[in-house]
């Protein structure tokens, strides 16, 4: 009985024991299925040249709707609309080579390293322009193989001018040298302007000045022989667009502008070559780059579905405002009024005046924030805002004199020569000072394509005003037609109109010449001092010169007056400045605190080749009753050096945007709230700076 009762309990216990694992050989081994090709059904994958993939993946999905419910599915998905078009579809389809490998025989092959690189190095720059890091599982050196180990091309199928393109077949030189007259996103914007920068490294530098209220970079394109650094006596401009969100023919000839000199540099072009070696020139193509996404969206809903029904969206005004609904260009200190109400006081002046405190109190844009910076921080001399809308090229004043505020020609002191820089614009436009051609409700008043702005339509608040009142920049707004978003296949024609005006206006202050006693209209001064202007019949006006001390030394901030002028320029860092004046005879004055008076009588002849050569030298002196006196007549540069004191500027971003939705803003690219989906884990691994 014993025998058969330990029998049993041995059966019994081994039964027990036969699903348990901890017992090597004693559990019925588990089978598991052998992964097997499948088809593909990874909607943005479909085209893929093979219909066959595999799971577990190469980044390990095990599952197809493990694959597609992740981050990497995701941003395949939207990839196009990130890029605005950019490298599409090479980089979804290289992405696929990974989430969809393909299957031959019951196995994945291997994508090749090769491709890879070359559409990394193809498209690396786009994913840059958005802030983004190349995506991991695009990783070349990770998930690619060498031809060696044996791999497939994913890009198979693609058509035989997309593969040279991916491949980076064609030549670095002509790639670049193709100017496309398209609308571009904002990331192709940028990756533009980043290739440009690339393309001729020599001349080009881009820069950011800040970032819009949605986040996205306010980014600067600058030409001049010695990028990054201001060089003593060569003049600084700046061309301006899209400062409301849906004008948008600025923005697009600024980006081809900047093409443009890029590629006639390096052709030879002797013009183009002596623009950008005299004179450092600055292009910020979008101010207002949110505005211009909301605009851009606004044009493809109204041309979508609605015209069988004969319907179509007013597109007028959508996008003009930044993201937090400011127009830009009623958001600058309106300085005129300023003036209008000192102009009665005795000495009062036009010129660096003030930011008032209490402007700081009010809703200030980021992006008007980020331009005032700008405009403080480089010795501008000339610029021009671009606009749509009406065709026609506005000068200042923008705010009107008349008491009731009623439109009516304002005048600045510098009239003339506003007049002139609006003239050199409208008459080297193609058709602009054309009475037929001319459009919108600045025809009541335009002066062969030229108006003053408070005359056409009174508003407080502008650009361009701030900029004359504010700096020594003398800026006016081109306005480039009465259509607002044109066509694609508009665009080219509008190039041809402005192309010569945009490269005459910047050749105004260009200048590189050499003066001698016995130059042609060179001529002897007052107090004793002989100035030297050397002239060829080209299209540059006014002086310039450096201010020194008797030590040779350059002064800063030293006061350049015209007599019969109430606007003075200042010196900038080295004592150097500019000052734009009209043809004729001019007495030109340099003061400074400690120093006394110097004073020169000037002939400008009509037609100059560059900028007049005029210096000074100061004496230490007691300061002059009539300095002092003009200076106690208003506000100090102390005062004028007063930027934001009381730091309300954060104070307002704070209290507006609240808590943490401006705090991730600011931190985050516009993209993140893509992927950054609740119960899902956020994708840090797209993040250049994580």
């Amino acid at each position: 009985m014993l025998l058969v009762l330990l029998q049993f309990l041995s059966v019994a216990a081994s039964s027990s024991l036969r699903c348990d694992p901890a017992f090597r050989g004693a559990c019925k081994p588990t089978v598991e299925e052998k992964p097997t090709c499948t088809s593909i059904l990874l909607s943005y994958c479909e085209d893929m040249a093979y219909s066959q993939t595999i799971f577990p993946n190469i980044i390990g999905h095990r599952t197809r709707e493990e694959a597609e419910a992740g981050a990497e599915y995701l941003l395949l998905s939207v990839v196009e609309s990130l890029l605005g078009g950019e490298c599409n579809p090479e980089v979804r389809m290289l992405g696929c080579s990974v989430l969809a490998p393909r299957c031959e025989a019951g196995r994945a092959l291997k994508p090749c390293r090769g491709v890879c690189e070359a559409v990394q190095r193809r498209c690396g720059r786009a994913f840059q322009a958005i802030d983004m890091a190349w995506p991991y599982f695009m990783d070349c050196d990770r998930f690619f193989f060498s031809e060696q180990e044996g791999c497939y091309d994913p890009l198979e199928g693609l058509s035989a001018e997309q593969r040279a393109e991916a491949a980076d077949v064609l030549p670095p030189d002509d790639a670049a040298s193709v100017i496309h007259f398209v609308h571009h996103s904002n990331a192709q914007m940028i990756s533009v302007l980043k290739r440009t920068e690339e393309r001729c490294s020599d001349i080009a530098r881009t820069y950011s000045i800040g970032r819009s209220a949605d986040g996205r970079e306010l980014l600067v394109i600058e030409f001049s022989n010695n990028p990054g650094r201001h060089e003593l006596l060569e003049p600084e401009m700046k061309y301006v667009g899209n400062v409301h969100g849906n004008e948008v023919l600025g923005r697009q000839l600024l980006i081809y502008l900047a093409q443009y000199l890029c590629l006639e540099y390096r052709l030879g072009n002797e013009r183009v070559q002596s623009l950008v070696n005299r004179t450092r020139i600055h292009i910020l193509p979008s101010v207002n780059p949110d505005g211009y996404e909301v605009a851009a969206a606004g044009v493809q809903d109204s041309n979508y579905g609605d015209e069988q029904e004969g319907l179509r969206y007013d597109t007028s005004s959508i996008g003009r405002n930044n993201a937090q609904n400011v127009d830009l260009n009623r958001n600058f200190p309106d300085l005129t009024s300023v003036v209008y109400r000192r102009r009665r006081q005795k000495g009062y002046r036009t010129d660096h005046i003030p930011i008032p405190d209490s402007y700081w109190f009010g809703k200030v844009a980021p992006e008007t924030y980020a331009v005032m910076k700008w405009i403080r921080s480089v010795p501008f001399v000339l610029s021009a805002d671009f606009h749509g809308g009406d065709l026609v090229v506005s000068y200042p004043y923008d705010v009107s004199k008349h008491p009731l505020d009623r439109n009516m020609f304002s005048p600045t002191p510098d009239d003339q020569v506003f007049k002139l820089l609006a003239r050199t614009y409208a008459n080297a436009h193609g058709t602009m000072s054309i009475e037929s051609a001319q459009c919108g409700s600045s025809r009541a008043f335009s002066q062969n394509g030229t108006v003053n702005g408070a005359q056409w339509s009174s508003f407080a608040g502008g650009m361009q005003d701030f900029n004359y009142l504010h700096t020594n920049c003398f800026e006016v707004t081109v306005e480039l037609g009465c259509e607002r978003f044109p066509p694609d296949e508009d665009l080219l024609t509008s190039w041809h109109e402005n192309q010569e005006a945009l490269i005459k206006f910047a050749e105004l202050v260009s200048s590189d010449w050499t003066c001698s006693p016995t130059s042609a209209f060179s001529l002897c001064v007052c107090v004793c001092v002989c100035v030297c202007v050397c002239v060829v019949p080209q299209a540059h006006q006014g002086i310039k010169g450096i201010v020194k001390d008797e030590d040779g030394n350059g002064i800063q901030g030293a006061r350049v007056s015209v007599r019969g002028i109430r606007h003075d320029v200042t010196t900038a860092e080295n004592g150097d400045y500019w000052r734009l004046l009209t043809p004729g005879i001019h007495i030109v004055s340099a003061s400074a605190p400690g120093f006394s008076r110097a004073m020169k009588k000037v002939r400008l002849p009509s037609r100059m080749d560059s900028a007049g050569r005029v210096d000074f030298v100061l004496h230490k002196s007691v300061v002059e009753p009539d300095v002092q006196e003009e200076a106690d007549s208003i506000p100090s540069l102390g005062t004028y050096d007063r930027f934001d004191p009381y730091n309300q500027y954060e104070r307002y971003a704070t209290m507006t945007d609240l808590s943490s939705i401006r705090e991730e803003r600011a931190e985050k690219p516009w993209w993140w709230s893509y992927f950054a989906l609740p119960g899902r884990p956020a994708p840090t691994w797209l993040l250049k700076h994580y």
